[in-house]
């Protein structure tokens, strides 16, 4: 059995539930529920949720009052992750607030407040128009995209995939020079027009390279 580390709101579980039920060989370990063996996972899932608290900036923010129901123990476990699977090149899946963590974590900075972007017909509707880099494999001519801040400086080990197409706000990113990683500012579990980006994902955990 296979194991994909994460840590996934109650209200989120029927949403990834959808996308990994096709391969059951791989089993999510979700640290929500319990502990979770980093030493045993084969791949890293990070999803929505709060804002990543101040402590987990590699630089303190200007105005951490901007920070919104940050949950400094979920960011530990989350950093932890990454730490480990980083040095083993595990495959990593950012989402949301998993790809502001990716960003942080490889030494980038946020912008803590975005307008624009947080409007309800954005959670769940393809309503954002974005544009690629020419290498981008997973495209998307619209996407749902429900957030308040997003990356500001992109660290090195990160390589820009899409835009906003309007407001150049960054919504897909590439983790440079490693086996598989990628992070998404878009929320791809809450429709199955994303699956592509799902599959390719797990099975990069089931056939790493």
């Amino acid at each position: 059995m296979l194991h994909l580390a994460s840590w996934i709101r109650e209200k989120d579980d029927a949403l990834f539930g959808q996308f990994l039920a096709p391969y059951p060989d791989i089993q999510l370990d979700n640290a929500r529920l319990g502990p979770v063996d980093l030493d045993a996972m084969d791949g890293l899932m990070l999803t929505g949720g709060p804002d990543v608290s101040a402590p987990f900036h590699p630089e303190p923010p200007a105005r951490p009052e901007l920070i919104e129901d940050a949950e400094p123990e979920r960011d530990a476990w989350e950093f932890a992750a990454l730490r480990s699977a980083y040095a083993r090149g595990l495959p990593i899946f950012a989402i949301c607030k998993g790809v502001q963590a990716l960003n942080l974590f490889l030494g980038g900075s946020l912008l803590l407040d975005i307008p624009n972007h947080n409007l309800p017909e954005m959670k769940s509707a393809n309503v954002q128009p974005l544009r690629y880099a020419t290498d981008a494999r997973q495209r998307f001519e619209m996407v749902n995209s429900s957030h308040h801040q997003a990356l500001d400086r992109v660290a090195d080990a990160l390589e820009v995939e899409a835009w906003h197409a309007q407001d150049g706000i960054i919504e897909q990113v590439r983790m440079r020079d490693y086996p598989w990683g990628l992070g998404v500012q878009y929320h791809p579990e809450r429709d199955l027009v994303y699956r592509s980006l799902f599959d390719e994902f797990l099975e990069q955990i089931k056939n790493p390279k």
